[in-house]
């Protein structure tokens, strides 16, 4: 064989070593954070709440009366996401444990190879060394450590953000994530209001992918909500006519994991409700929150869009626990890729410190008594979150 010829040969081994080194990271990395959350004793306490609710539906017995685990858990989700808990309920503990961590982490792999398509970034050795790193970040490693469903319902709208334009089923990830969680919802708002503001400002009827993506959300989130309540209608009644409004429920406002503009108010005030402030606060966020994210899609720059939107649905919503921040992921990578590597390690450094667990918390109520430096660091992902729009605004107005 000629020297020219093992050279041909040997390429494509070397072209492989990049993404077995990165597989070979990744699989290390989880396998060390399955090792950690065993020896750490993790309740995956949601994740009790999630069977609880589907046994409560197969024995048809009142949902939102249950009350779940030694912590005495409610349901908080809207009644069609205890029909999809159903499932649980045929497995044993110990398997679904099992299955939640695995299916948790690759969902993680498909949260980042979405984020990284989103930021044209995407390749299979990026995805792995990323998700090798992000899977122990604290809105990760609490969301599997209670078993929650958070990266489901980012992978589910981030599916639908990232297809081509009018693709038939976009739209449909956005309003089953909003069957299961509200929050959601607010993508499917910022569809419709590009939507709207393209169609007024187009000079003559041309093609509008936003309204019809905004249109199969819409029409997906009725769809399962109908099926929801043909199947249990005195939880669907008691649920849109009463517990959507009771915020109370989940717990208390001004706790150090409760990461939305609410929880800040509550601590810097040291009440329970910062009743109007909150009000007036998640107007002027959501406001403000929505049009960056539309003057960031009309001028093509999808990632920014989607970015605005979900840190704007985090601060808005009463609660937004530190594992509902998984949404940290695509707003790192798109921070590395469109504003620098200082920014993004910032921000990184923000939700990989665990520096919220910093301050006082826990039984007593301790948030109530934070002084300005805890409060400081008891807010660092709304602070973030902040930053992040007044980065894109800036973009907006320098395009």
């Amino acid at each position: 064989m000629t020297v020219t010829a093992q050279t041909t040969a040997a390429r494509p081994a070397l072209a492989r070593w990049p993404i077995l080194v990165a597989a070979s990271a990744c699989l290390l990395s989880f396998a060390v954070f399955w090792a950690a959350q065993r020896a750490a004793g993790v309740s995956m306490i949601d994740l009790m709440v999630y069977r609880a609710e589907g046994e409560t539906v197969r024995a048809g017995r009142d949902l939102y009366a249950m009350r779940a685990t030694e912590a005495n858990l409610p349901t908080t989700y809207p009644p069609f996401a205890a029909l999809l808990f159903t499932p649980l309920t045929l497995l044993g503990v110990p398997e679904m444990r099992t299955l939640a961590t695995a299916g948790n982490l690759l969902l993680l792999v498909a949260l980042v190879r979405l984020s990284l398509r989103l930021v044209g970034r995407e390749s299979a050795t990026a995805v792995l060394l990323t998700a090798a790193v992000a899977v122990w970040c604290e809105p990760v490693w609490t969301t599997l450590r209670y078993g929650q469903i958070n990266l489901l319902l980012a992978a589910a709208v981030l599916w639908d953000l990232t297809r081509r334009d009018g693709h038939r089923w976009a739209g449909a990830g956005i309003g089953l994530a909003a069957a299961v969680k509200l929050t959601p919802a607010l993508f499917g708002v910022f569809l419709l209001i590009t939507g709207v503001v393209r169609a007024r400002g187009a000079v003559r009827p041309s093609r509008n992918p936003w309204l019809r993506q905004a249109g199969t959300a819409a029409a997906v989130f009725l769809a399962a909500t109908v099926t929801a309540a043909a199947v249990l209608p005195y939880d669907s009644h008691r649920y849109w006519t009463r517990m959507i409004f009771e915020a109370g429920r989940v717990g208390h406002a001004e706790d150090t994991a409760n990461q939305s503009l609410r929880g800040v108010l509550a601590r810097l005030l040291h009440t329970g409700d910062p009743g109007p402030w909150w009000a007036v606060a998640a107007a002027l966020a959501a406001g403000t929150g929505l049009a960056v994210a539309v003057a960031a899609e009309l001028r093509g720059e999808r990632a920014g869009a989607v970015v605005a939107c979900a840190v704007t649905a985090l601060l808005v919503s009463p609660v937004s626990w530190s594992h509902h921040w998984v949404w940290c992921v695509p707003v790192v990578l798109f921070l590395a890729a469109r504003v620098g590597a200082g920014g993004a390690l910032a921000t990184a450094a923000v939700f990989c410190s665990y520096a919220l667990w910093w301050v006082p918390h826990g039984p007593g109520r301790l948030e109530l008594a934070q002084n300005p430096g805890q409060m400081a660091l008891s807010a660092l992902y709304p602070l973030a979150a902040l930053a992040a729009l007044l980065t894109l605004w800036r973009t907006n107005r320098s395009a």
